[in-house]
């Protein structure tokens, strides 16, 4: 099977291909959370892989994964297959495999303290009470993993941010989040062809 898409070397996984960085969009899996809130870190890896022809299709450690070439970098584009809160048992496995360290894991997730159509990256920090960020802080034991956060706003008065985050987009908000799911995807390129500095000074 190849694995490898664009310019990147075709090679059987069980070569353990070298990868330059292990990038994971946060999300619940299945129809079910499709669309929803807190998929939208998913939706931008998604995307980058459809923009870059890199098939996900590798399944194993938890994970749906693809090998690939992007802005001169070997990457593994994943998306987890277990649910948020469990995040850390498809990065840490996938990050130990490919022998990436944590500060070349990019993970791409929802952010309730942005707005809507806001992209934020920064080099570390903690989970900010993310709780799919802060399993896979603790499965790679260290909070020095860069992220592309992707806001998504705060719930409006009286709703649970736990209901909220499972939500759908409504009507209005849409083409936002569809744009924000793009605009992600190219923050993500912009850290792999300029690297973390200058991708801030473009996106923060």
């Amino acid at each position: 099977m190849r694995l490898w898409r664009r310019d990147g070397p075709r090679r059987s996984s069980s070569s353990q291909a070298a990868v330059d960085w292990l990038i994971a969009g946060l999300g619940n899996p299945g129809q079910r959370y499709e669309g929803t809130r807190h998929n939208l870190g998913r939706r931008a890896v998604l995307e980058l892989a459809a923009a870059r022809s890199i098939a996900l299709d590798e399944m194993k450690l938890r994970a749906r994964f693809g090998l690939g070439g992007i802005e001169g970098q070997r990457v593994c584009l994943a998306v987890p297959t277990t649910y948020m809160n469990e995040s850390g048992l498809a990065v840490g496995p996938l990050a130990r495999f490919y022998k990436v360290p944590a500060d070349r894991v990019l993970l791409a997730f929802d952010d309730l303290d942005l707005s809507l159509g806001t992209v934020r990256i920064r080099p570390a920090g903690g989970a900010g009470g993310h709780n799919g960020v802060a399993d896979v802080l603790d499965a790679l034991g260290t909070d020095g993993v860069p992220r592309v956060r992707l806001g998504i706003g705060r719930p409006p008065p009286g709703w649970d941010a736990a209901d909220y985050v499972l939500s759908r987009f409504s009507a209005e908000e849409t083409a936002v989040a569809d744009e924000a799911a793009k605009l992600g995807s190219r923050a993500i390129e912009a850290v792999l062809r300029d690297g973390l500095t200058s991708a801030m000074n473009w996106y923060n």
